[in-house]
């Protein structure tokens, strides 16, 4: 289904909403926060118009992210992006999930992303954005994999990205960034500096922010994550998706995708949004629980107060202080019923072989959280083994090699003859 009238305008995109207080704003608002509460803005849509279009499907004529034209906000969706982004396959993991008597779990590998991490979702909606405004230069706060993205997707469009990382990012996040272009700051002190510095420094030189929890288009570019799971799945929902956490965004983004699907009339179920964070960053999961503990289901969102923490995990693509989408992610797991649960680092360290031996698939800290989480529920008996569980690989272990070496054995050191290996068996 060819796509070309919408050349010229922004789609089904109708305005936006405050996740917080639920004030709307009009689709031209110029702003990024919500001007009465200062939350964070949610993108809207006329699903009514929506669904007339995609009731026969998506445009087939592009393996992209995309191909979702229609669902997402901004111009000229039809026309060629450099790279492709998206459309990453979702893996079937039966001896992952036999070693737990899980039988239908799945791998959705963003790792094969450009820049090998989901965040390139975010940054190809959000440059395509920047483009329509006119703007050249956009600019991130990053623990790393997101500045890498931006990094990589500008270099590809001709724009210039400017990085700013904590000083203890991977290098090899910092490699990528620099590697294309990017003007990268190593910010002295947390995420949550670099993101303050971020926010000020583009005000001052008016850059184009494309900030996780701050940008609401960001969100945009990775709930077409969830549209790609079901469709991989042949029109099926799964029970549970589970999702690594730091800032909240790409949480938020999954459960707005599935609540998008259902509000077009193409699926009537959604799924359990599972948070997976670590013991040493868990702002999501620590307020889930104390909503909960206070017997709410759905409070008033405009009272909510996100946790803070001090985050010091080795999981550092959702090491976070204050979780900037954090209000919009503990709604998808409240709204959805899904389950909040934090792991130690030791255990999405072991995670990390677990699944590259048994599945071939090589996440980094935080993207080998989910399974880690995913074992925790099973011994909670909070899963059941006919479920169909998805857990979402976010990062490839090659962006943080030095944590993914603490969890594996050194190579045998040998002399160069044959019976120098049959001594070591």
């Amino acid at each position: 289904m060819a796509l070309t009238s919408y050349r010229d305008e922004i789609m089904h995109m109708n305005g936006y909403r405050c996740i917080a207080c639920a004030e709307s704003q009009a689709a031209d608002f110029a702003g990024f926060l919500c001007p009465v509460c200062g939350g964070n803005l949610d993108v809207t849509y006329d699903y009514a118009a929506i669904a007339r279009v995609v009731a026969a499907g998506f445009d087939d004529s592009r393996a992209d992210l995309f191909r979702y034209a229609p669902l997402l906000p901004v111009r000229e969706t039809d026309s060629a992006f450099p790279l492709r982004v998206g459309g990453t396959p979702l893996y079937e993991a039966p001896r992952l999930g036999k070693s737990l008597g899980l039988r239908n779990l799945y791998l959705k590998d963003d790792t094969v992303n450009p820049s090998a991490s989901t965040k390139d979702r975010a940054s190809a909606v959000v440059l395509r954005r920047a483009m329509d405004i006119g703007a050249d230069v956009v600019s991130i706060a990053s623990t790393g994999n997101a500045g890498s993205s931006l990094a990589c997707l500008a270099a590809s469009l001709g724009l210039r990205a400017v990085v700013f990382v904590p000083e203890n990012a991977p290098a090899a996040k910092l490699t990528q960034g620099l590697s294309f272009g990017a003007t990268v700051f190593a910010v002295r002190g947390s995420y949550d500096n670099a993101f303050d510095l971020c926010l000020a420094a583009s005000d001052e030189f008016g850059w184009f922010n494309r900030s996780t929890g701050y940008n609401p288009f960001t969100r945009e570019g990775k709930k077409t994550c969830a549209y790609e799971i079901w469709e991989s799945l042949g029109g099926r929902v799964p029970d549970r998706v589970v999702v690594p956490a730091g800032d909240g965004n790409l949480l938020s983004g999954l459960w707005k995708g599935w609540c998008d699907l259902q509000a077009v009339g193409l699926i009537d179920r959604l799924p359990k949004i599972d948070c997976a964070q670590s013991d040493a960053s868990a702002a999501i999961c620590n307020t889930v629980r104390r909503i909960r503990d206070n017997g709410e289901s759905n409070p008033e969102w405009s009272t909510v107060v996100v946790d803070e923490v001090n985050a010091s995990t080795a999981a550092d693509s959702i090491s976070v202080d204050r979780p900037r989408d954090g209000l919009a992610a503990v709604k998808g797991v409240l709204q959805s019923g899904g389950e909040a649960v934090s792991v130690s680092d030791e255990a999405i360290l072991a995670a990390i072989p677990e699944m590259a031996r048994t599945t071939g698939v090589f996440a980094e800290p935080a993207a080998a959280a989910p399974w880690a989480v995913v074992k925790q529920l099973v011994r909670d008996d909070k899963i059941d083994a006919d479920e169909l569980v998805v857990c979402i690989v976010s990062g490839s272990g090659l962006k943080d090699i030095d944590s993914v070496k603490k969890t594996i054995g050194k190579p045998l050191l040998i002399d160069p003859t044959i019976d120098a290996i049959k001594e070591v068996g």
